[in-house]
């Protein structure tokens, strides 16, 4: 009986000894670190997601992407299309930027404002039916905010698996404009939007807000000078076309979209003024020419270097067919009074409709900026809007209402459309730096406890940080 017992306890005790073991190489099995599945690999591994290629670039990895997208959002099974995108990788452990310009995506390694500042990740989108992450047939009717903003809601679902930290949209311009709606449409994804430059067109057909800033905007001497520039450039003409035509064949530029080379020429005029203060600083004025004393070619030389001669023409509105698309159906354009060309403007500000395709259907739907507008005016919650001085898109800007949380609107003083945080005055430039790292959830204790000590976290850097602002006609945010 006793040598019975003794052999059960022997029994016991190599039975646990045994489980103590396997218990101790299973946890010690544990304990090693699993190899790292390259970043790379985790981004492929997302369904629908394909490389196009990497670039290197110190500190960071760079991906340019294809992403497969439902066609129609609301009935994805009808058709899906590649969108392109960037991915500028520089750690899992850091915030994510999600930027837009709301046209094509860089394919060269950039970085955001926001990005610096929090020295995160950057994912950043080409904006559906820009070439080429345009279905095949379009369907233009697919094309519009709410669609874009589930592009973007669909990319970050998916990779915010892999980056897990916190997220800022944003955007300057009509890139502004799309974190915005992206912000209205999915108000859960973003911990923070930070829109640069926003138009926010409420009612299309209300446009004196343009008119009173035309007529304060810099000096009265440069606005005279701008003025009578674009007045003589349609008391000239004929000789001016002339030369627009010889252009032309040299360029092999065509006008079938706008109609004839007579309202591309105007139209390139009319952006003139616009253009100049959407690109140019006040001190800019002493380069603009005398009107009385210059020569055609002077005349032509300063209107093509601000308005650009190629806009209009069937191969520089080509690429923009989108955004036009988006301002005649719901975005809305400007439309403003110009008494200083009265006899001479034959065409005034054309519509969207002249710079669109006859083919590509258009019908105006006028409640859609309204909506926006009174979402955000309502519900913005760690949303910061930074305008320009003197830009003439901020003419109408975003508004906040009582019921916004932790959101705020600031302008650059003498700023263009180039504005951002950097030009801020030195208190609301503190206080924007603070509120995005807070945003990220990466602010020190010394910015939380001081904005005064607020700075971005990333060292600067010449090539990253350069902001591709393109010289666009006024239509073109």
């Amino acid at each position: 009986m006793r040598k019975t017992l003794g052999w059960l306890l022997s029994l016991v005790v190599l039975i646990g000894t045994m489980g103590a073991a396997g218990s101790t190489a299973q946890a010690a099995t544990a304990a090693e670190p699993a190899a790292a599945t390259d970043i790379k690999d985790q981004i492929l591994g997302i369904p629908g997601m394909s490389l196009i290629e990497e670039k290197p670039y110190p500190g960071y990895r760079f991906f340019v992407l294809n992403y497969e997208q439902p066609v129609d959002h609301r009935q994805p099974w009808k058709g899906t299309f590649k969108q392109r995108l960037t991915l500028l990788h520089k750690d899992v452990s850091r915030p994510s930027v999600f930027f837009t310009s709301g046209y094509n995506v860089n394919t060269s390694p950039r970085r955001s404002e926001p990005t610096t500042i929090v020295d995160g990740n950057q994912v950043s989108l080409e904006y559906r039916f820009f070439t080429p992450s345009r279905p095949d047939p379009a369907n233009w009717s697919n094309l519009d905010i709410w669609q874009a903003a589930s592009d973007q809601h669909r990319i970050f679902t998916a990779l915010k698996k892999i980056y897990k930290k916190n997220w800022l949209a944003t955007g300057g311009s009509k890139g502004g404009m799309t974190a915005t709606y992206y912000e209205r449409f999915y108000p859960r994804d973003m911990d923070g939007v930070v829109a640069y430059v926003a138009p926010n067109d409420v009612v299309n057909n209300e446009d004196s807000a343009y008119d009173r800033f035309f007529a304060r905007v810099g000096t009265k001497e440069c606005r005279d000078r701008l003025n009578a520039v674009q007045r003589e450039a349609l008391v000239r003409r004929e000789p001016l076309e002339a030369k627009y035509a010889v252009a032309a064949a040299e360029n092999g530029w065509t006008f079938t979209t706008v109609g004839n080379l007579d309202k591309a020429y105007e139209a390139v005029v009319l952006d003139y003024v616009w253009a100049f203060w959407q690109y140019s600083l006040l001190a800019d004025c002493a380069s603009v020419p005398d009107a009385r004393a210059a020569s055609d070619q002077e005349i032509w030389d300063t209107i093509d270097a601000i308005s650009g001669f190629s806009a209009y023409a069937d191969q520089g509105l080509e690429t923009y067919t989108p955004y036009y698309y988006q301002a005649g159906t719901q975005l809305g354009s400007p439309d403003i009074k110009l008494p200083h060309l009265k006899g001479l403007s034959r065409y005034g500000y054309q519509p969207p409709r002249n710079f669109v395709p006859r083919d590509i259907p258009m019908t105006f739907q006028p409640g859609v900026m309204a909506d926006v507008d009174k979402w955000v005016r309502n519900n913005a919650d760690r949303m910061l809007f930074v305008y320009g001085q003197n830009d003439p898109w901020g003419a109408e800007p975003f508004h906040l209402g009582y019921g916004v949380r932790d959101s705020y609107v600031m302008i650059a003083p003498g700023a263009n459309h180039g504005a951002n945080v950097a030009k801020l005055m030195d208190g609301e430039k503190a206080l924007a730096t603070a509120k995005i790292l807070q945003w990220a959830g990466v602010a020190p204790a010394a910015a939380l406890a001081d904005a005064g000590r607020a700075a971005p976290l990333a060292a600067p850097d010449a090539q990253l940080d350069q902001r591709d602002l393109e010289r666009e006609p006024q239509l073109r945010p």
